[in-house]
C-alpha cells in the first residue's frame, strides 16, 4: 500500500448537507451560537450540535480530550459533510497532540474556521493533505454582512473561484501560483518550534489578524522570518487588521519584511475579524495577481 497516496479531496457541500460542530478554543455565547445556528439552517444545511460542546474549564469549552474528542468523532461520522468552529478566542493549540490525524485523513471532509482555529487548518492540511476553509465561526454568523454569509455559502458550494481585492494596496507588484495557506498571525507564530510548526514552501501565504499594535505584528513577522518560514513562499495576501493599534504603520512593515523576497505581495483582503469575512479554501492552487488584484482558485 502506498502511505503516501495523497488525501481524496472532499466535493461541494449540497443544500441539506449535515454540518457538525465543534468548539475547539474558548466558551462561547449560547445565544450567539443559536443566532448563527438560524443563519446556517436558512442556507439549507442541516446542523449536528454535539452536547459535549457547552462544557466549561476556566476560559475554555471544555477540557482538552473533550474538545478534541469532539472533532475525532465528527470526522468518523459518515453522517457529517462538513465540521464548522463555534468560535475562536484561545485553546485551540492544546488539542493539536490529541487529535487522531489517521481518522482525519481517512475520512475527507471540509472543516471551517478561523482565528484561533488557524493552528488547526493548518495542521489538517499538513499532515493530511485535507480541505480546510477560513471562513466565519458559528458565533460570527449572528452579526455577519450578507457578503460573509453569501461567500460562505459559494465556498461550501463550489461556485466561487475569483475574488477581487476592492480596495487592495500593491506592496510589491507581480503574480505567482501557489497553495494557499495562512490566517492568524499571532496563532501562527506561537506554533513555531513545535511539531506542528507550519510549512510554508511553495505557498501563497495569508496574513490577518486582531488587537495586535503594529509593533507586535513586527515582532512576529521578524520571528517567523527569522526562522525560515518565509524562505520558499510565492506570494503574500494580507487581509483584516482589526483594532490594531499603529495600523497605518502595518504596510510599511510588510514592506520591509518581504522586501528581500522576489514575491508579490497585496494587501487590503476582505478576510479576518472585520464586517466583511471572506472565505478561503486553504490547502489548494491559486493564482494570484497583483496589476487586477485578483486571487483565483485553480
Amino acid at each position: 500500500m502506498n502511505s503516501t497516496k495523497p488525501m481524496e479531496a472532499p466535493g461541494p457541500l449540497k443544500f441539506g448537507s449535515v454540518l457538525g460542530l465543534c468548539a475547539p478554543s474558548a466558551h462561547f455565547d449560547t445565544e450567539k451560537l443559536n443566532m448563527g445556528i438560524h443563519v446556517l439552517k436558512n442556507l439549507g444545511f442541516e446542523i449536528k450540535v454535539p452536547e459535549e460542546i457547552f462544557k466549561k474549564k476556566r476560559y475554555l469549552a471544555g477540557n482538552d480530550m473533550v474538545r478534541a474528542n469532539v472533532i475525532n468523532q465528527l470526522f468518523s461520522d459518515p453522517d457529517i459533510d462538513g465540521i464548522i468552529c463555534a468560535r475562536g478566542g484561545f485553546g485551540a493549540m492544546r488539542i493539536l497532540e490529541h487529535l487522531n490525524w489517521n481518522i482525519i485523513k481517512q475520512n475527507p471532509k471540509p472543516f471551517i474556521g478561523f482565528s484561533d482555529n488557524t493552528a488547526i487548518l493548518l495542521s489538517i492540511i499538513d499532515k493530511t493533505g485535507g480541505l480546510v476553509i477560513h471562513g466565519p465561526n458559528v458565533v460570527s454568523f449572528a452579526s455577519a454582512s450578507q457578503q460573509t454569509i453569501d461567500s460562505f455559502y459559494n465556498t461550501l458550494m463550489g461556485s466561487f473561484d475569483k475574488i477581487e481585492v476592492i480596495n487592495g494596496q500593491v506592496i510589491k507588484s507581480g503574480k505567482c501560483t501557489g497553495v494557499l495557506k495562512g490566517g492568524n498571525i499571532a496563532t501562527i507564530s506561537h506554533l513555531l518550534g513545535t511539531r506542528f510548526q507550519p510549512d510554508f514552501k511553495n505557498s501563497v501565504l495569508f496574513l490577518e489578524d486582531i488587537g495586535e499594535p503594529a509593533y507586535k505584528i513586527d515582532r512576529m513577522l521578524t520571528q517567523m522570518k527569522m526562522a525560515g518560514l518565509f524562505n520558499a513562499i510565492k506570494g503574500v495576501i494580507t487581509g483584516i487588521f482589526k483594532n490594531c493599534d499603529n495600523d497605518d504603520y502595518i504596510e510599511e512593515i510588510l514592506s520591509e519584511i518581504f522586501e528581500e523576497y522576489n514575491i508579490p505581495v497585496l494587501s487590503g483582503f476582505d478576510s479576518g475579524h472585520g464586517k466583511v469575512n471572506l472565505s478561503l479554501r486553504m490547502g489548494v492552487d491559486i493564482k494570484m495577481d497583483t496589476k487586477p488584484a485578483v486571487i483565483q482558485w485553480i
